[in-house]
């Protein structure tokens, strides 16, 4: 059983309290029986040591939640961004023992709040600042757009880096880099744009100057991008689908583990839906690449929502495929190993817009059988 102490010893907690996985064992090797100092609190906290030796671990206390004290997760030096480790778990890979996208999707949403609550925002989930609390604020996901390069498997460790700074009068946006933590390869990144609600009323509101001075602090001086490439897919405006859409999945009802602290269905949720509506083939033979959401309303837990889903030509694509000397049918090899789709979520009863996606899928790599 661990059990919980603390150290005396102030002034030599105090010197420890700065480091990260002193004398840890390195990737690959079995850990040791020697000792291990680990530090994972927020750097705007009072610092807070965890010592773990033979099975025993000392925690300074009063230095915020157990849950901060064990966090693998801190700002980085400058306090303007954040990184949190995690490892994957059994129950958040899918069938090719790889992190689904809700997983993916789920571990940026916690590493925003856990960013939120480290720079001393609110601590129920939405990340308020003290003048948003005042007058009734929340934020809401605007559009989150998501690429992976390299799906994580069971067992991995993905560390994540997230930041935020102003989009604009109207909201604040949010970026994020994943990365293979036992190498340092960058396997994703996501952006997404957030906007004020009244959450009372459920209007939007403009940003105004008190909330703005109150999280621009906490943000990079200069503009920084998960996505600075000019004409990024993050860009992209998606269309909307109407009804003659090739697949559809109708009919679908929130459960009651699909509501988050407010009462309404969680974002990732949606993301789950759109996946409904895709055609059983493309599932089994691709992986999806890149996923866009632009969210136009909320859905409540009483609402029947219906998943449409059409294949969409990718324009780029075909055009390369004209200077290519192909004739850009969908038959052709570099088609085959990549594929486009535009998605609605809809209110059954009225056909009111929830929100409208973009995916973009590609061919699942080659398995070879074992000998």
């Amino acid at each position: 059983m661990l059990k919980l102490s603390w150290n005396a010893t102030t002034d030599h907690v105090k010197a420890l309290a700065q480091c990260r996985f002193l004398d840890a064992p390195r990737p690959g090797l079995l850990p040791s029986r020697r000792r291990a100092v680990v530090s994972c609190y927020p750097a705007s906290k009072a610092p807070s040591l965890a010592v773990v030796s033979d099975g025993l671990a000392w925690v300074e206390p009063g230095s915020g939640s157990l849950a901060d004290r064990l966090r693998l997760g801190s700002l980085t030096e400058d306090g303007l961004s954040y990184k949190e480790r995690f490892i994957v778990r059994c129950y958040e890979v899918g069938i090719n023992k790889t992190a689904t996208v809700e997983t993916i999707a789920n571990l940026l949403q916690e590493v925003g709040c856990n960013h939120a609550q480290s720079v001393g925002f609110s601590t129920d989930g939405f990340a308020t600042t003290t003048t948003m609390r005042k007058m009734n604020l929340i934020w809401v996901t605007a559009r989150m757009h998501i690429e992976i390069y390299k799906y994580p498997a069971w067992s991995d460790v993905v560390e994540i880096e997230t930041w935020c700074q102003g989009e604009g009068r109207i909201g604040t946006r949010r970026d994020w880099i994943l990365k293979d933590y036992a190498n340092g390869q960058v396997i994703g990144r996501a952006t997404s744009k957030w906007v004020m609600m009244n959450q009372e009323t459920r209007r939007l509101q403009k940003v105004d100057d008190d909330v703005r001075d109150e999280y621009l602090i906490f943000c990079p001086r200069e503009s920084r991008l998960a996505f600075p490439e000019e004409n990024n897919g993050s860009l992209k405006k998606i269309a909307k689908l109407e009804d003659t859409a090739q697949y559809s999945r109708l009919g679908l009802i929130p459960r009651r583990a699909d509501l988050d602290m407010n009462q309404h269905v969680n974002n990732v949720t949606y993301i789950g839906w759109v996946l409904e509506s895709m055609p059983q083939e493309i599932i089994d033979s691709y992986e999806l690449q890149t996923i866009t959401l632009d969210y136009r309303r909320e859905c409540q837990r009483n609402d029947v929502v219906d998943s449409l889903s059409s294949h969409e030509p990718d324009e780029n694509l075909e055009a390369i495929l004209q200077l290519n000397g192909t004739n850009g049918s969908a038959a052709s090899p570099a088609t085959e190993d990549y594929r486009q789709f535009l998605h609605l979520l809809r209110l059954s009863g009225d056909g009111l817009e929830i929100n409208r996606g973009r995916t973009q899928w590609r061919k699942k790599p080659m398995s070879f059988p074992s000998a």
